[in-house]
């Protein structure tokens, strides 16, 4: 799996846009999660969210990467970890009051396959946040179309999704949308209704 092999230098790679930018965009996103409730986050990789997560009461951390999830247990060994590829959740029906994905929608086959499952985990009327990148409008829109076919193939990451849409036309309610970095990044805040 790519992301085992990444593990060890994942953190590494990302601190530059962590520090620029990225670590305020997961901070913000964090904010609009309940602190009431048991919250799932889905992809959490090495944990780079867990110090924005102050005022959760329980939170469980799903990966598909064992590695990465190693180093997300190191970085915070009192949350929740468990594998689990996001496509098929372990977890009985409407046992969590929100989730959190961060940059994680570009590296699943089928977007619907993780929506399925949050629909079924997060309790009715639970909150659903996204930090996604994605295909921009306007100029920028082709170029990420480009340079989606190098990475498709190199990372099995699909630069150029349009999440919001996605998430619209699959039946969540989209109650924000803040688009970051001339739209190539979205704040995505939905509820869930079954």
């Amino acid at each position: 799996m790519i992301y085992d092999r990444y593990a060890g230098v994942y953190d590494t790679l990302l601190a530059p846009l962590e520090a620029a930018f990225l670590g305020q965009w997961r901070k913000e996103l964090i904010e609009i999660l309940p602190s009431s409730g048991p919250i799932i986050e889905i992809g959490a990789g090495t944990g780079l969210n867990f110090k924005y997560f102050r005022n959760i009461s329980e939170l469980v951390a799903t990966d598909i990467s064992l590695e990465m999830l190693r180093h997300a247990h190191n970085r915070n060994p009192e949350v929740k970890i468990v594998r689990a590829d996001a496509c098929r959740i372990p977890f009985q029906d409407d046992s969590f009051t929100a989730a959190i994905g961060t940059l994680i929608l570009c590296s699943v086959e089928d977007p619907n396959e993780v929506f399925t499952e949050l629909r079924r985990v997060v309790r009715d009327d639970g909150v659903i946040v996204f930090l996604e990148h994605v295909r921009p409008s306007g100029l920028l829109g082709p170029m990420f179309d480009l340079l989606n076919i190098a990475t498709t193939r190199l990372m099995g990451d699909c630069f150029n999704r349009r999440t919001a849409k996605l998430l619209r036309d699959f039946g969540f309610e989209i109650i924000q949308v803040e688009k970051k970095a001339a739209g190539a990044v979205n704040l995505i805040h939905c509820r869930n209704r079954k």
